[in-house]
């Protein structure tokens, strides 16, 4: 049975109004952390390094679609760009958590596949999420640098990674939705240059 009422209906537009709430807060306070993002990403491709991307749940689901864009293509028609959504292979995580712990799914395949030049990018609406603190610390090990993507409750966060990006909220869905609005805006940039730089 669909729902009728004006209080259920508010259900609903509540979320509209909350998400947009939070992406005008946003607005007036990350941008120069997202300038900086976007920068840092822009030499990575210019060097022609590797983006290592990680994250849980919903952020594992963000992992692999920025991922995605980044070999694939956003909107412009470019080289395909090297990038690694460390949530996608079952086997490695499935053995690393088997035989080491969950702690560790992350951060050994930084390890691994991560190198001087290559960077982090670390989404946790939390800031608090185990496996991803110790990504970041193993990627500073090996000389990497680290944006992470968080909310407010992360804010500490900013102290182990190069750039934090720190959404002003609270609230994990309003969170992973202004993450989301960011990483498709670095894609319109990293399309932008390369569109004025062929």
């Amino acid at each position: 049975m669909p729902i009728e009422s004006d209080r259920d209906y508010h259900i609903l537009s509540d979320a509209f109004e909350r998400h947009a709430a939070t992406i005008e807060k946003s607005l007036s306070s990350v941008m120069p952390a997202v300038q900086q993002g976007a920068d840092m990403l822009l030499d990575v491709l210019k060097k022609n390094r590797t983006l290592l991307i990680c994250g849980n749940g919903g952020s594992a689901a963000d992992s692999q679609h920025f991922a995605a864009e980044w070999i694939c293509r956003y909107r412009e028609d470019r080289p395909p760009l090297s990038a690694i959504a460390l949530s996608t292979d079952t086997s490695a995580l499935t053995a690393i958590g088997n035989d080491y712990s969950f702690e560790d799914i992350f951060s050994r395949q930084v390890e691994a596949l991560g190198a001087e030049g290559d960077v982090l990018v670390a989404f946790t609406t939390s800031g608090q999420s185990k496996n991803i603190l110790k990504a970041i610390k193993k990627a500073k090990a090996k000389n990497m640098a680290v944006i992470a993507l968080t909310g407010e409750r992360g804010r500490d966060i900013g102290s182990i990674a190069d750039i934090a990006v720190v959404i002003p909220s609270s609230e994990t869905a309003r969170i992973q939705e202004v993450h989301q609005v960011i990483y498709h805006a670095w894609c319109e940039y990293i399309d932008k240059w390369y569109s004025m730089n062929r």
